[in-house]
């Protein structure tokens, strides 16, 4: 602002009536925006490191409105695609891989002290798949019922392919569409009194289609765990730390799951720092 405007209006106060006026509070927005971003030791995703135990940077974007849609997206490192690349297994990628943007939209609810979230979810993968693997990219349907700080949710497999399983998968001698691929889990954040602590827990089950069709090597489905601590701070900040593991079998990992000559779903543990905006 300029100094002659200062001045005006300092004048025209000490000038005018001592009147003073409620102003009028400015409606509250239907919508609430929310932002993340952070840092890990790795990205594991359903008991899977994504980036070979290598660190990831992670964030996202969250939109919901008061009728309870939402929608939001994020974005992560990742390597798995490409991590075969220079071994005796063929990579699922030939070219870009190093990036998941995630994309999403529901609607959330409560009846009666229990949460219900229905919505969709996209994973995207920028690159070009390898000859004998599907495209990455992935679309899922999930639904969630919480109480308190239980939840369980399941999420579907829409798509044809689903992260390199698919019609072309093994040089598309014996693939399966990957549609009725599932993905059913149990989840309990646990306050630890007033610490700010909460405590994780979860297990979830990966069941693929082709595993249960015309595919003949090792079972690709797995059960995984985690359990971990994560602490709060003002202005946002999270920090924690979990364990993760599955049964992923030697076999099953030989024929499904060896990235870099190793099983990516072994035990191993993960920290982070987060911030929320």
């Amino acid at each position: 602002m300029r100094k002659s405007l200062i001045t005006t209006a300092v004048l025209g106060a000490l000038a005018a009536p001592s009147f003073v006026f409620a102003a009028d509070a400015a409606p509250a927005s239907d919508f609430t925006a929310s932002y993340n971003v952070g840092l890990f030791s790795q990205y594991i995703f359903r008991g899977l490191t994504q980036t070979n135990n290598k660190p990831a940077l992670q964030g996202g974007f969250d939109v919901s409105h008061k009728s309870g849609l939402y929608i939001g997206g994020w974005a992560s490192n990742v390597s798995w695609l490409r991590d075969n690349a220079g071994t005796s297994l063929a990579p699922v990628y030939s070219s870009g891989g190093s990036l998941e943007i995630d994309l999403y939209g529901g609607f959330k609810t409560e009846v009666q002290g229990i949460g219900i979230d229905l919505g969709a979810l996209q994973y995207y993968y920028p690159g070009a798949r390898n000859v004998g693997f599907d495209k990455a990219n992935t679309t899922e349907l999930y639904g969630a019922l919480s109480y308190g700080w239980l939840q369980a949710k399941i999420s579907g497999v829409v798509s044809k392919d689903a992260w390199g399983f698919g019609k072309k998968y093994n040089a598309g001698t014996n693939g399966d569409d990957e549609r009725g691929t599932y993905y059913a889990e149990l989840n309990a954040n646990i306050p630890l009194a007033d610490t700010g602590i909460t405590a994780l827990l979860h297990v979830g089950r990966q069941e693929f289609n082709q595993a249960r069709a015309s595919y003949s090597s090792p079972d690709a489905s797995y059960t995984d765990w985690k359990v971990g601590l994560t602490k709060g701070f003002d202005g946002g900040v999270n920090i924690g730390a979990f364990y993760t593991d599955t049964n992923i079998s030697t076999s099953n990992a030989a024929a499904n799951w060896t990235y870099a000559n190793k099983n990516i779903g072994d035990s191993t543990g993960t920290v982070f720092l987060q911030k929320t905006f």
